[in-house]
């Protein structure tokens, strides 16, 4: 019997672990609870969510500072509680946004080069406006300066970071927000959530375009846009705890397309997607593999496995224009251990050294195609193209300056009257809502008296009604 084997260029892709010496160590990795990838790249740096005393921090590491990290490594502090999420700006690498159990978002410039004896970066702007913990944020992927935080108050707000305000809150989750993704032109975002339900929203109207029932077990479920297709790729587990990978058509959220059954390991897994050669790779919290498939006609067909001995506790990739073309490394994954953070390069095998424009189309750039304003206004536009034959080259560093109105700073005096004045109208909210409760429950008093004296009514109309008609069977009974 003769096997098809199904022609692609991708079929023999492997991935390769960099060298311990050219890899980053002493690396103090958060140990909190919450679900996250840990780490985020740019083609300049890492950040990694550091375990630190007194409030949350988190690490930026150049590409270059490879090796051993000094103990006295320069850190972001500013949270008052341990970060939980970070992203890079798309369009400006020396940007990053973090979120935080302090219910707070905080932008940060990145120093080219950290001084010698400098401990710590202070944020340059500090978004507050959730009312629970930030356990997501993401930069849109046109428009500049654009960010998206969602918080487990079961929200999620976009701001102007240049300007410093929040420009729409989405709501309609019933539950923790999982996690999230934009489609290719950011006009849509898709969101997983612990209510076992997957949405896409158009985030300008607040409005949910589609709804259906997402993985139904109860672990973390996670989605990832398929680049420019109405194609939504998620992962999460089965009633029976089984890992899933499914994959669904983002209008029409009824049921999935396709659902694959990955093995029974209890780990999160973490999907990435790539957009320019339609492979979608997905790792395993705790375990040391990373599957990768190749999407074609709504099919997702195994290509093959990167296996490690050692577990990831996180994962992410750098955009396509961090990586070396000329080694045709098609992807570059940042894997997390526990003191470790390694380059794993995804590699496809050619024989010639010359450009293999098969391999690297036109990929997103690092110019917006979108200010904010205009996105706002309602405008849409797919991501700026650069081609990557000529290699790639950052830019110099673009100085971020926020145009954030500052408080005017109160007198000692003024703060005090501030404060009693705070302190008194939290007393009359105080009293006013004890009144209110007061008020509701001798409202549902009242209903059950009325209630009551409702079915006395009917039960004496009922009985009435039985007497006039006793008469009439009497008389017809005698004649």
């Amino acid at each position: 019997m003769a096997f098809f084997i199904r022609p692609s260029k991708f079929r023999h892709v492997y991935g390769t672990c960099a060298k311990r010496d050219v890899c980053y160590d002493n690396v103090r990795v958060s140990t909190n609870a919450w679900d996250t990838n840990l780490i985020k790249a740019n083609p300049l740096f890492i950040s990694i969510n550091w375990q630190a005393s007194g409030g949350g921090a988190f690490a930026v590491i150049p590409h270059t500072q490879v090796g051993k990290l000094p103990d006295n490594y320069p850190l972001y502090r500013g949270h008052t509680a341990p970060v939980l999420d970070t992203d890079f700006n798309p369009f400006n690498d020396y940007v990053v946004a973090s979120g935080s159990e302090d219910s707070k978002v905080m932008i940060w410039s990145i120093p080219e080069q950290y001084e010698e004896e400098q401990e710590e970066v202070v944020p340059l702007l500090k978004l507050a406006g959730h009312g629970r913990k930030v356990g997501h944020v993401l930069f849109h992927p046109v428009a500049d300066n654009v960010l998206a935080s969602a918080s487990t108050d079961l929200t999620i707000k976009l701001w102007d970071i240049e300007k410093g305000i929040e420009r729409q809150q989405i709501t309609g989750h019933m539950e923790i927000i999982q996690s999230m993704s934009w489609n290719y032109n950011g006009s849509l975002l898709a969101t997983t959530c612990r209510d076992k339900k997957l949405r896409v929203f158009d985030v300008r109207a607040n409005k949910i375009v589609q709804q259906g029932a997402g993985h139904q077990g109860i672990k973390g479920s996670r989605v990832v846009w398929m680049g420019e297709m109405d194609r939504l790729a998620t992962t999460g587990f089965s009633r029976m705890s089984d890992r899933q990978l499914n994959l669904w058509d983002a209008t029409n959220l009824a049921k999935p397309i396709k659902s694959e059954y990955i093995d029974t390991s209890s780990g999160v897994l973490m999907p990435f997607y790539d957009t320019d050669t339609k492979m979608l790779y997905v790792a395993g919290k705790g375990d040391g593999n990373i599957r990768y498939f190749e999407y074609d006609n709504d099919e997702l067909y195994f290509l093959s496995e990167f296996k490690a001995a050692d577990p990831q506790r996180g994962l992410c990739f750098v955009p396509k224009r961090g990586v070396h073309v000329a080694e045709c490394e098609i992807a570059r994954a940042y894997k997390v251990g526990s003191t470790l953070i390694e380059p794993i390069s995804f590699i496809v095998p050619r024989k010639s050294d010359a450009f293999q424009s098969d391999l690297f189309p036109p990929c997103a750039g690092d110019e917006a195609a979108l200010t904010a304003d205009a996105f706002f206004e309602g405008q849409n536009a797919n991501p700026h193209l650069i081609d990557l034959e000529k290699g790639f080259s950052a830019k110099e560093k673009k100085e971020f300056i926020p145009t954030v109105v500052e408080e005017p700073v109160m007198s000692p005096k003024e703060e005090m009257d501030y404060k009693s004045s705070y302190i008194e109208l939290k007393k009359e909210n105080e009293e006013i809502k004890s009144q209110l409760n007061e008020r509701e429950v001798k409202i549902r008093q009242l209903k059950l008296e009325l209630d009551k004296l409702n079915i006395q009514l009917s039960e004496l109309a009922l009985a009435k009604k039985a007497d006039e008609e006793k008469p009439h069977s009497d008389n017809a009974l005698t004649e």
